[in-house]
């Protein structure tokens, strides 16, 4: 039923409030409402948040928005513990702000002069008596005094009535009537990480692989050789270092160098195809070593500050033991053999989908003990493989349940699908998501999407925009040399608090199997990569310390460490991108050439409200890439080479 103060249309709401809206610890979010009344008293609102012990936080006064609806309001709240809050809209009659319009209009014109006084005088006292600290009860007692004084003119009395510091007190307390509550509505708050994170994927069977010289015989690197290159992950300041999976490999039907289906008798396959005689979900794979030497992978990762995140892919290898065990788990086809999956017209002949509809109990019971066996052994983030072909209703379970035990415990969802879906995934629990980034390239793209990303969908998924993954090699690589790994690479390091990178992005890897595809030649998905990471960096080869350079600022700028803090600024150049983030006094201003092969010169317009700042303010700013310094106001020139800097990553020091 509707209130006696119309509250209506609150936000963050998820799937009309069955599923928490997403929060981060230390991350402010907002909560909008329709607030509205009938005739012309004014009226008040604030939100009321709770946490997770059931405390009530101070409640924060709502204001309006500042959009196109003038009783839209909103008030930004900020969890501090992790765990399940809730929090209410209250609304109220205001019959302070009533009178405050009143007797500002009704006094300099003469009308019910003495009226408006005795009114004021009530509703003083009435403020009076709820207990105020000394020096607002002195602003009080001297506003009753002036409207009690006949002998002084009315213009003087108005004149203290209208004082800074009894408005402020006023504002701080005021009288509620006809107080109308929303909700409880649901939130999550989770740890930092589900928000903020630089990811480096790799291949542990890449790292530290050898090649004979004479043979070309490849042998594979191991969870020991791979524990070796965490040092250098670690010193480009990432956060998270990602697996794909390190079970054992199918053999039936395994598949050769760049997905053909005629392998060696050396031919490692992909690790995407889980399971052999060896074992599968829970084991590793023997070239990789023991579980012992994962556990010495992890512990070394962690010695380091690095998580590790480890790729859960519900599917099987013709050879699973689950076939044998399990077989109505799978889908079998007229002719009686398994279906293999196939994402025309891609096919998959290594690899069988599970069919959670056989068995949705015996099924979900085995996965969550995989995860579980897991995160016994130190794993605390999953990067999940294509959960939109799995039910989203399993999901909602399997997350709960993690969540009912191990909150801490984060799933990155790798759904490249359609919106709905990858809307969906978040919204039942998916802390993280990948997102469309890869493939907005062009600047009215880029800058719809950001903002669609930081307050139209924040509320149900945190994006992760990866600059390539083992699957995606997007044509503004393949073409756009050099410049555009540095262009991507800026554009995610700053555009969201999670990015992440693909081992070989640093060497500007870059050749597609084929004009048109946007598959690696001899993609690392089905064979070992040989990479020679120090002569890449005695050569100078390497975008490392510009990655560095990007991770340090996003560790030394909260700014960067949020997601709904996003403006996006003017320009006059259809390929130079101009956004800021903002946390406090604390603003990063990104300005980016989207065109890896033109030098672009144009004008850049700052919205400088949004930045705290009022118009005509001018402000300093320094190149964090250049390590220059330049004073900014509203309108300013550049001028970004792609073949010197296409990107300024600029920190505001002082403003005035």
């Amino acid at each position: 039923m509707v209130g006696r103060i119309p509250v209506m249309n609150v936000m963050p709401l998820v799937d009309l409030g069955r599923q928490p809206a997403k929060a981060t610890v230390g991350e402010p979010f907002p909560v909008t409402a329709s607030v509205f009344r009938e005739g012309h008293d004014k009226l008040g609102a604030e939100v009321v948040l709770s946490g997770p012990d059931g405390v009530r936080r101070a409640p924060v006064r709502m204001v309006p928005d500042g959009g196109d609806m003038p009783d839209r309001y909103v008030a930004w709240v900020t969890p501090d513990v992790e765990g399940a809050w809730t929090f209410e809209v209250q609304a109220w009659s205001d019959p302070i702000a009533t009178w405050q319009h009143a007797i500002g209009l009704k006094v300099p014109a003469g009308v019910d002069v003495e009226l408006m006084f005795t009114e004021g005088r009530l509703l003083l006292e009435r403020v009076m008596a709820d207990g105020l600290e000394p020096a607002d009860a002195e602003a009080v007692a001297a506003g009753v005094e002036a409207a009690r004084d006949t002998s002084r003119p009315a213009a003087a009395r108005l004149a203290a009535l209208q004082a800074p510091d009894l408005e402020r007190v006023l504002r701080d307390h005021p009288l509620r009537e006809l107080v109308t509550v929303e909700g409880p509505f649901p939130a999550y708050a989770d740890r930092g990480r589900a928000l903020f994170g630089s990811w480096y994927e790799f291949f542990p069977r890449s790292e530290g692989a050898t090649q004979d010289e004479k043979t070309g015989k490849v042998t594979s690197g191991t969870f020991r050789t791979a524990a070796k290159r965490l040092d250098a992950v670690a010193a480009m300041g990432f956060d998270v270092v990602y697996l794909p999976p390190i079970h054992p490999i199918g053999e039936v039907n395994r598949k050769g160098p760049n997905n053909t289906l005629t392998p060696g008798p050396d031919d490692t396959g992909s690790p995407w195809a889980i399971g052999s005689k060896d074992g599968g979900h829970d084991a590793v794979h023997p070239d990789l070593g023991t579980l012992d030497d994962f556990d010495a992978f992890v512990a070394r990762a962690r010695e380091l500050g690095l998580e590790v995140a480890l790729d859960l892919a519900l599917q099987a290898a013709p050879d699973h033991p689950w076939v044998t065990t399990n077989p109505e788990w799978f889908t079998t086809r007229a002719d009686g053999t398994i279906a293999y999956a196939e994402n025309p017209p891609k096919k998959y002949q290594d690899i069988y989908p599970i069919n959670f509809d056989n068995d949705p109990s015996g099924i979900s019971g085995e996965v969550l003990r995989i995860v579980q066996h897991w995160m016994s052994h130190g794993v605390r983030i999953f990067r999940v493989d294509n959960p939109h072909t799995k039910p989203v209703a399993f999901w909602e379970w399997l997350l709960r349940e993690v969540r009912s035990t191990d909150p801490d415990v984060l799933f990155l969802a790798e759904a490249f699908t359609r919106p709905a879906m990858m809307r969906g995934l978040g919204a039942i629990g998916f802390h993280q998501s990948y997102t469309y980034f890869t493939w907005r390239t062009a600047k009215a793209e880029i800058e719809d999407y950001l903002v669609e990303l930081s307050s139209e969908t924040d509320h149900m998924m945190r994006p992760n925009f990866f600059v390539n993954t083992p699957d995606i090699l997007h044509a503004f690589l393949q073409y756009g040399g050099p410049a555009a790994f540095k262009i991507r690479a800026a554009l995610a390091a700053t555009g969201s608090p999670s990015w992440g990178v693909y081992a070989g992005y640093e060497l500007y890897e870059h050749v597609a199997v084929k004009p048109g595809s946007e598959e690696y030649l001899d993609s690392e998905k089905y064979q070992v990569r040989v990479r020679d990471w120090d002569a890449a960096e005695r050569e100078g080869r390497t975008l490392a310390p510009y990655l560095t350079l990007l991770n340090r600022v996003r560790r030394q700028h909260p700014a960067l460490q949020q997601l709904r803090d996003l403006t996006v600024h003017r320009t006059d150049d259809d390929h130079v991108l101009c956004f800021s983030k903002r946390s406090g006094d604390d603003i990063v201003i990104s300005v980016i050439n989207l065109d890896p092969h033109g030098t672009r010169e144009t004008m850049v317009h700052l919205d400088l409200p949004a930045l705290g700042l009022e118009w005509g303010d001018s402000l300093a700013v320094h190149d964090e890439v250049t390590d220059q310094t330049w004073s900014w106001s509203e309108h300013n020139y550049v001028r970004l080479d792609p073949h010197d800097e296409p990107a300024h990553v600029l920190t505001v020091r002082s403003a005035r």
